[in-house]
């Protein structure tokens, strides 16, 4: 059920430092910060491109369709009010990790895990189990398996495949992608301190062969694409800025270019249910079809002749769920979409 925060897992209280810029972010604002993640909103990341800031408002006040707030499953009537908080501003994020950073280097804590551990082994076991699957050919909730291949074989194409996480933070998901046998990692973030932290967590567990870099996810520098992509908390931390529905457009429009034909996103969320999302990917998809023909009907050469598309592919069913108000709901959600370009 979406607007329901699950708290990450206890972690030792960051010890006291000098007084730096980011200490200008109060105790209190960060208690405001981190009660207001539970609560369901529309709002996007701290991003200031005025090209793409411009291009995405004018999707947006062309678009017929709702926001994807509009649909959220525990509520009859929208927002009356959009609600910000802290956790939609970098600026709160390079406070918390040059915290978290300190500790590290001074007691050897890795800091909070987003949704918990066992949520993040959940979505490390399951996201290579699926990717198992897609390789055999056998993809969930289709019918038409166009390949088939040996379970033998596609575990070591596995293991070549390329990983990105956007949002990385500490770096942990990685990890567990690691022990799960994948050898090509990479993790972003837009805050520095977090890499720096992610870096020195992984350097001292062992994970040498992952790579982290500053990025962006919504001006992102990086002209690779990537056979997975992981998302576990960025776009709820999108969801939580003021200009909430331009960067969600943003987003979908940047990540698309992230993952290459073929290859599987896999967002999960506290923020949003699986259907507020699969909305959203359908939201995404006639906007990029709608954007395409325009542009070659107006003669445009170098528009996209097929865009790239999302389609939903599976969801974990394993969380817990609880009955509330006649819906089911659990809180959190992992779904996974397919990127392909229509025929």
């Amino acid at each position: 059920m979406a607007g329901i925060r699950l708290p990450p897992e206890n972690s030792d209280v960051p010890q006291a430092r000098a007084p730096a810029a980011v200490d200008l972010i109060s105790d209190d604002d960060r208690s405001v910060a981190a009660d207001s993640w539970s609560i369901k909103n529309d709002y996007g990341s701290t991003l200031d491109d005025d090209q793409r800031h411009a291009d995405a408002a004018e999707a947006l006040s062309a678009a017929t369709f709702r926001a994807p707030s509009d649909y959220s499953s525990d509520k009859d009537e929208p927002d009356a009010e959009a609600v910000t908080s802290m956790l939609g501003f970098q600026s709160y994020w390079d406070a918390t990790y040059a915290d978290e950073l300190v500790n590290f280097r001074e007691h050897g804590h890795a800091g909070e895990v987003w949704f918990g551990a066992e949520v993040m082994e959940t979505v490390a076991t399951w996201a290579k189990s699926l990717c198992s699957n897609v390789c055999q050919g056998h993809l969930p909730n289709h019918a038409d398996d166009s390949k088939s291949g040996s379970v033998e074989q596609c575990d070591k194409d596995l293991i070549n495949w390329s990983v990105l996480d956007i949002g990385t933070g500490n770096g942990l998901l990685l990890q567990e992608l690691a022990k799960q046998g994948f050898t090509d990692l990479t993790g972003t973030d837009y805050s520095e301190g977090a890499i720096d932290l992610a870096r020195s967590l992984a350097d001292r567990d062992g994970f040498t062969n992952i790579k982290f870099l500053v990025d962006d996810v919504l001006e992102t520098k990086i002209e690779r694409a990537y056979q997975l992509v992981m998302d576990k908390g960025t776009l709820d931390a999108i969801g939580l800025h003021p200009d909430g529905p331009i960067k969600r457009i943003m987003y979908w429009d940047s990540v698309s270019r992230l993952v290459v034909p073929g290859g599987i996103l896999v967002i999960t969320s506290c923020n949003n249910t699986k259907d507020e999302l699969v909305q959203e990917v359908e939201n995404f998809n006639r906007r990029s079809v709608g954007t395409s023909q325009e542009a070659r009907t107006l003669g445009d050469q170098d528009a996209v002749r097929d865009p790239p598309l999302f389609c939903y592919l599976d969801h974990v069913r394993s969380y817990p769920t609880f009955m509330f108000g006649g819906s089911v709901g659990s809180l959190v959600t992992t779904v996974a979409f397919m990127r392909y370009r229509p025929q």
